[in-house]
Formats: structure tokens, sequence, C-alpha cells
């Protein structure tokens, strides 16, 4: 039962879910449906690439053509995507989901849990999803929904993307993004936003230097944010890491550490209480009883029918309060003083790291502080933020 479409699709109710134990809860089959207009979007990038044009080609083409990109056609499916138009990796979704043929697939993505650290299992664990093998992806034996392109169009293009992705880089890199290799490490890879648009800026080489620009020219004719954007954003990374570094190496020194620990437990949420979330656990057990009494008059008789709405609303009602209560626990576990010390130590000598400053060593770093990194070209100032300390630090330079 799909709670979100893809892009080309609607979610449409089907009546009654044809289990009865969910039937007798409400419970309502859901199913997709072609949505026309975005339907007709979804064949023309197939068509598209088929004629051989490449993921960024068809993501300028539809930008030149207005056409809205999948999170601005449905902002409430996509609040964690900015409405900036289309991108080459949008494309690329589109045309690597083998739903479009009408098949329901599973097993595409496998969780996995990693732990933070694996010398420390009590910092416990982060979720990665990554693209499972062949032989694990599930495809129904029967269409499960309406097709947008048929099973010949939709092997055609993989058979396509894998042949260029076979000739090397001479011929994909016109079209796909693979994975290259480079010589240069970029030490901020992935740390920084541009401040007009919040895009991530690239590691780019220019003139023999790492640079790090912004790529807002991908971004859709007539976007906000392109308004008061620069024509060019670019910073150099030899005018932010040594200040980075320095900054860094400030705050841990022995005689900084105790007021730096001091900022981290003060930046700390407070931890919820049972009364914090306790109107939410009322409303929760009022839902359920109300969901009770319903299951309990149709099975007495009552005609499911006329149940469905006020089971609707109980099931709304109970899933509403289970989120207020869930919101109030996801601020984790507060550290004590004794804890962010530990963790402090297992960083290791950072002045001997800074000192040495050798990227691996350094990325390993930027990466347990949670470096984050805002450029304004306005002010040309980089903007430095460590999480979980609420702090921040300005940082001058940039061209």
């Amino acid at each position: 039962m799909p709670r979100s479409s893809p892009y080309g699709y609607l979610v449409i109710d089907a009546g009654l879910h044809p289990n009865p134990r969910k039937a007798a809860e409400g419970g309502r089959l859901r199913v997709l449906a072609v949505d026309d207009p975005t339907a007709e979007v979804v064949r023309r990038i197939f068509a598209g690439y088929l004629d051989g044009n490449g993921d960024r080609a068809i993501a300028n083409e539809l930008n030149r053509d207005g056409v809205p990109c999948p999170s601005a056609h449905r902002p409430e499916q996509n609040r964690h995507r900015q409405a900036d138009g289309w991108q080459g990796s949008t494309v690329r979704a589109i045309l690597d989901n083998p739903r479009y043929t009408g098949y329901a697939v599973f097993g595409r993505w496998v969780r996995h849990e990693m732990l933070l650290d694996p010398d420390d299992v009590a910092a416990g664990h982060v979720t990665r999803f990554r693209r499972a093998p062949a032989h694990r992806i599930v495809r129904s034996r029967q269409p499960a929904h309406p097709a947008i392109v048929s099973v010949e169009v939709f092997t055609q293009v993989q058979l396509a993307r894998r042949s260029k992705s076979a000739g090397g880089l001479a011929g994909a890199c016109r079209t796909e993004r693979g994975g290259r290799s480079t010589a240069r490490t970029y030490l901020l890879r992935g740390l920084i936003r541009c401040a007009v648009c919040n895009r991530r800026m690239q590691g780019a080489t220019i003139r023999d230097g790492a640079y790090y620009r912004c790529t807002a020219r991908t971004m859709a004719p007539g976007a906000a944010a392109l308004a008061d954007h620069p024509v060019s954003v670019n910073l150099r990374e030899s005018d932010v890491v040594p200040a980075l570094n320095e900054w860094i190496g400030r705050l841990f020194e022995p005689e900084h550490v105790d007021r730096t620990i001091a900022e981290l437990l003060g930046s700390q949420p407070t931890p919820s209480s049972p009364r914090d979330h306790g109107g939410g656990t009322s409303r929760r057990t009022d839902a359920e009883r109300r969901l009770r009494r319903y299951q309990d008059a149709i099975a007495a008789g009552v005609d499911p029918a006329a149940l469905i709405e006020p089971m609707n609303q109980a099931q709304a009602d109970r899933a509403a309060a289970q989120a207020e209560i869930d919101s109030t626990r996801s601020s984790g576990p507060v550290l004590d003083d004794a804890r962010l010390r530990a963790m402090i130590a297992s960083l290791g000598d950072l002045a001997a790291t800074l000192t040495e400053a050798k990227p691996p060593a350094l990325g390993r770093l930027y990466g347990a502080l949670g470096i984050a990194i805002s450029y304004s070209p306005e002010q040309r100032a980089a903007f430095v933020t460590a999480r979980p300390r609420v702090d921040s630090e300005c940082v001058r330079g940039g061209t």
C-alpha cells in the first residue's frame, strides 16, 4: 500500500483493504494511478535519453521549457528538497526506477547499521542505505499499477546506460555521473554550502588550486534564489583550512577545553520528562479506546462502512499523538561532563593532527566534529559551525 508516489503517479483510494483485519480497523487500500501531465514528462525523459541526450542535457531542456521539477510539483512530498529546478540526479533517479514499467519492485535498497566509532560501541550506530545487488531485488509476477513506459523501453535505457558506463570516461563523462577518481583531495568536500541559495558547493581545480564553487547555473531559470545570486561563487580552500584548523586547535587547547565542554553541555536540549508529553499520551490512549470501541461494534454486527470515517479520524488522532510523543524524545541521550571528555579524548592528539595537516586525518577530524560551513560571497566570509555545539565563528577570506 503506497503512502507516497513516484513522480508521474498519484496515490488514490481503492476502497476497503482486502485484509479482513485491516478492513475491520478501517484500513483503506491505496494504489498508484497515472498522473497524466507528469507521466508525459517521464515518457519525454525516457525518449530523450534514447535519442542520445544525457542526464544533464535533459534536465537543462526541462528547465528551459519551464517544467516544474518533482519537488516543485509536489512540495508536500519533498519537504527535504529545494524546488530549484531539474538536476541531472533527478533525471537519473527517474531513468533508474523500474516502477514505471507497472510492476512492484522490492529490495532495491538495503539498510546497513554501522558503528559510529568501531572502538566505542556505546557511541551508537548510524543507518546507511545502499543499492542492493541485482539478485536481491524482487519484482511482482503481475503488473501492480498502470505502466508509464514499457518494459522494452526501460530495458533499452538500462542497456544504454551500462554501455556508456562500460565505455569509460570518454563515453560517459558528458552523460552520467560516474565514479571518477581524482588525484586531488578536497578536504572540505560536502561541508560547504552557498549562503545565497543553500546549495552544496562542489570541489574544483582552478589554476592548480583547490576551490569550491556554487553550481547555481543548474537551477531553473527564474528561480527565486537566482535574483540575488552572483554569476560565480568561488571559495579557495587555502583561505579556509588554516583558519579553520586554528579555530579548532584553540577550542581544544588544555587552557580552553573546560570552557568548550561547558558550552557543549549548555547547548544540549533539556531532557524531556513524562510530563512533557503527557498530553500526547492521553490523546493517544483516548484514540486507541475509540478504535477498540469501533472494532467491538463491528464484531457485534454493525456495518463496517458506517464506521469508516470515525475510525479513520481515530487512527489519524493516534498517529498525531504518537508523533508528538516521539518528537519530545528525539533529542537522544544527554551527555554528561565525563562522557564529553571521553569523546574529546577519542579524537586523539588534535595538535599533532592539525600540525601534520595530513588530508585523511583532517578529513576524519572534520567529520568527527560535524563541521559545517556556510559561505557568504557578499560578506566574503565563511561561517563555521561544529555540532552538537551551537556556536559559530567567522573566517574571513575567499573570492
